[in-house]
């Protein structure tokens, strides 16, 4: 078993990983995803308001993200409970902001911001930001 400081350290040095989450009928949904790990130890993803995993977390904020690590026998997996932004309603709005802050943290400098903004609200777009309690 890994200390959870020790995982998120681990995790903070990539930005791949699977999220698992709880079909309705209790099996799991893994989606491939890109997150930004801050320094709090609060995963964000960018995600979108009609997929699974969406409706999975509204339903039941128990997560898991699988972080894989330099071969197919190292890895961790950190445990947490998720949160929902609301949907990005205009390209200025809160969530937008923190989908520009998660694009930032992963990807860098986008070369539109402005279209990337519109993206948001035209995709609508939202932010589920993952807090972990446990780790292996």
């Amino acid at each position: 078993m890994v200390q959870l400081d020790e995982a998120l350290e681990g995790a903070r040095q990539r930005h791949q990983g699977v999220l698992v989450t709880i079909r309705r009928d209790g099996r799991p949904q893994l989606s491939n995803i890109v997150y930004a790990l801050d320094a709090g130890g609060t995963a964000r993803v960018s995600v979108t308001d009609d997929r699974a995993k969406t409706a999975n977390l509204r339903r039941d904020p128990r997560a898991a993200l699988y972080v894989p690590g330099d071969s197919f026998w190292s890895y961790l997996v950190l445990d947490g409970t998720a949160e929902l932004t609301p949907v990005a309603g205009a390209p200025d709005d809160a969530t937008v902001e923190e989908l520009v802050a998660v694009y930032r943290s992963v990807g860098g400098e986008h070369p539109d911001w402005e279209e990337f903004r519109s993206v948001m609200v035209s995709e609508r777009r939202l932010v589920l930001r993952l807090r972990f309690e446990h780790a292996y």
